[in-house]
């Protein structure tokens, strides 16, 4: 049976802590491929500086290009719509029937109302990764903790470091940078 993990996010942009998350979750569980989807509209977070599917999907296809277990995915971008992980997940076992898939998430994550909660949690197994700052409240049965290192970096304070002209160099990928340098993104 293929393992697969799920990750999904705005990734506006990616960064070294979602790939050291989804690293760390690879190595832990044994997983096959880490599949990383870009939402269209994340049921959690305005719009407000959220570039276009397109865009971040290409920021991620260029982080993730170098590793074999890691891919990108545009079935969220492709359904468009609110992005709810239980429409994905349901897709996903309609696709790959044999495959477990686990999904990933940070801490941060639990502190929201998630649609179809239970029947996630049914369907997949859900790995919970702690976030610098964050303390979750829900501590319930049916999660899997996930050990990693911790790096508190947030798409949001690169966004806030771009805009005041500042470097985000170790905090993405090189040709995440670049792509973001190229394109004049987030200024």
């Amino acid at each position: 049976m293929i393992r697969i993990g799920v990750f999904g996010g705005t990734f506006n942009p990616i960064h070294l802590g979602h790939l050291l998350l989804a690293e760390t979750a690879r190595e832990t569980l044994a997983l096959d491929r880490i599949v990383f989807i870009p939402a269209y509209h994340p049921p959690h977070k305005g719009a407000q500086s959220l570039l276009p599917g397109a865009t971040r999907l290409e920021m991620v296809q260029l982080a993730v290009k170098d590793h074999p277990a890691f891919v990108a995915s545009e079935i969220e971008l492709q359904r468009q719509g609110t992005s709810y992980s239980i429409d994905t997940v349901k897709s996903l076992h309609a696709q790959l029937p044999q495959a477990k898939l686990f999904l990933l998430v940070g801490e941060d994550m639990l502190t929201v109302k998630w649609f179809a909660w239970q029947d996630l949690k049914r369907l997949c197994t859900v790995v919970v990764a702690h976030r610098p700052g964050v303390c979750a409240r829900r501590r319930e049965a049916g999660l899997k903790w996930l050990e990693m290192p911790q790096v508190d970096i947030a798409s949001s304070s690169i966004r806030s470091k771009l805009k005041a002209g500042r470097s985000i160099r170790y905090l993405v990928p090189p040709s995440v940078a670049r792509y973001i340098q190229q394109h004049q993104l987030y200024h």
